[in-house]
């Protein structure tokens, strides 16, 4: 519940940003963001699963998301996209 609650959060914030700026959302977009978002959540509840302390698990959880997110951009990845029939 913590990872869909995390990668919700993330998401739509970032939608509500785009939406003030008059921009197309990023999540509906191909890029790797939710994606980001998702994997800073696992990393999160993974470690404080693991006994780590809730400050030290939210930050690396928030630098795994925003590391990845940084690469992702960097690097022109992108979440594959349906072909048009």
């Amino acid at each position: 519940m913590a990872v869909l609650l995390g990668t919700i959060t993330g998401v739509g914030g970032g939608t509500i940003r785009d939406i003030f700026l008059a921009h197309v959302p990023r999540v509906l977009q191909s890029d790797i963001y939710a994606t980001a978002a998702l994997a800073g959540a696992v990393a999160l509840v993974v470690l404080r699963k693991l006994g780590i302390s809730p400050a030290l698990a939210a930050i690396v959880g928030g630098i795994s998301c925003f590391m990845l997110r940084v690469v992702a951009v960097h690097s022109h990845w992108n979440l594959p996209r349906i072909a048009n029939p």
